[in-house]
């Protein structure tokens, strides 16, 4: 049996950022071996970088494709992305897997489709815990983590972290073997 606390937040946002950050601590010396984190911009995943430094964790840090604000716009700064990979960590700006072609479909056509609503069912549970799965699956799908193990994610609801989970990973062709184990904070709204 796994006993854990849960870290439920009052309001989303980037204030959980810090807690979160201790979350990514406790698991790196729980011995988890692969850690994947949501950042827009990089600034978040360069401060976890910094904390993680020197420890044996594959850090994964996963920001937005670049356009996804606009045309040939990489919203991941350069010296983010330099002070994540200079301490070992990896990044990968990949397109979001439920705000993709289907999105761009749905808008002009007013429909809905399966992955939005996948993306909605997934928001029950909160914006970061979908950001979460959605993670997971595109590093699995860049060959930076393995299938089948369990992953700590942590994603937010919109700038800063607010989610953290322990997920088994899946590439997103086998999006049903995907699942959320533990969800260590998030929240309550």
């Amino acid at each position: 049996m796994i006993r854990r606390e849960v870290w439920y937040f009052d309001k989303a946002g980037p204030e959980n950022t810090q807690a979160c950050l201790e979350l990514m601590e406790r698991a790196a010396a729980e011995g988890f071996q692969h850690i994947v984190a949501a950042s827009t911009t990089g600034d978040s995943g360069a401060q976890a970088a910094r904390r993680l430094a020197g420890k044996k964790v594959n850090y994964v840090v996963v920001g937005h494709s670049v356009g996804f604000k606009g045309p040939n716009i990489d919203e991941f700064l350069p010296e983010h992305y330099n002070e994540i990979t200079g301490m070992g960590g990896k990044v990968l700006k990949a397109t979001i897997l439920t705000h993709s072609l289907e999105t761009s479909l749905a808008d002009m056509f007013k429909g809905s489709a399966p992955t939005l609503l996948i993306a909605n069912t997934l928001r029950r549970l909160g914006q970061g815990i979908k950001v979460c799965c959605e993670i997971v699956m595109e590093a699995v799908d860049a060959g930076l983590i393995p299938e089948e193990a369990e992953v700590l994610a942590v994603g937010g609801t919109a700038r800063g972290w607010d989610t953290v989970a322990v997920i088994k990973s899946a590439a997103s062709k086998r999006f049903l073997k995907l699942s959320v184990l533990e969800i260590w904070a998030k929240p309550r709204v």
